[in-house]
């Protein structure tokens, strides 16, 4: 891997995973020369945190406050379900960002909300079977035996209140910061028609200033199945 400027890097995992899912990718950023900051939410640090006062301002917020921590324009990696929260971040402090990262991800409407069909009494969201993963559209493709144990083992249950709650994103300035997308489940000729008709959760693409695509055909969790490579598109996305 080439060493490039070193760029503060923030990386917030998807549902169910604390910052240690970043651990392949972050160790490979950090041999190139870059600063990585691997983010773990507000109640999923451990299995027995108490969550049923967390609300999405939790989240939203201590992502937002790890921009503000860093000394530089940071480059923002959200994978899956954390590109509802760096939307969210973004509509806050658009200035503070200088290129956003959606890996199998993108950005969302003002007022969406994860799950709105979560009852009010749920207080948490535990790991699905790998059956049910895959039936949403979550591809497994290139997770080892290994990988997937270790991911059943360190998954915590996701907070219920985030998921519930709607994002707010009313500044258009968050628009205006450069977006690259990684594409995994489908891939970018699929993505770029449905974005520019404005079909369904890839709508809000269109509306995106500077945004470029990036296909790594494997499944939903790339920072597994390739870490390099992921490393490696990180790695130019922060050089541009």
């Amino acid at each position: 891997m080439n060493t490039k400027t070193s760029s503060s890097v923030i990386l917030v995992p998807g549902h169910w995973l604390g910052g240690w899912a970043w651990d392949d990718v972050a160790e490979l950023l950090s041999r190139a020369g870059q600063s990585p900051v691997a983010v773990t939410l507000t109640g999923l640090d451990a299995p027995e945190t108490r969550r049923d006062a967390i609300r999405l301002a939790d989240h939203v917020g201590s992502l937002v406050a790890a921009i503000r921590s860093s000394a530089s324009p940071v480059v923002l990696v959200a994978h899956s379900g954390a590109g509802a929260l760096a939307t969210a971040a973004l509509d806050q402090v658009p200035g503070m960002v200088r290129r956003v990262v959606y890996v199998d991800s993108g950005p969302v409407a003002d007022g969406a909300v994860a799950r709105p069909d979560l009852d009010p009494s749920t207080v948490e969201v535990p790991l699905p079977t790998w059956e049910q993963l895959e039936a949403g559209g979550a591809s497994l493709t290139g997770l080892s035996e290994g990988m997937l144990r270790r991911f059943r083992a360190r998954a915590v249950p996701h907070p219920a209140g985030p998921l519930r709650e709607p994002i707010t994103a009313r500044d258009p300035a968050r628009n205006q910061v450069p977006a690259t997308i990684v594409c995994c489940s489908i891939p970018s000729a699929a993505v770029r028609p449905m974005a520019a008709s404005g079909a369904g959760m890839f709508a809000p693409l269109a509306d995106l200033a500077d945004v470029g695509y990036v296909d790594l055909p494997t499944g939903h969790w790339p920072m597994w199945s390739a870490p390099r490579t992921l490393a490696e598109v990180i790695m130019d996305a922060a050089d541009d």
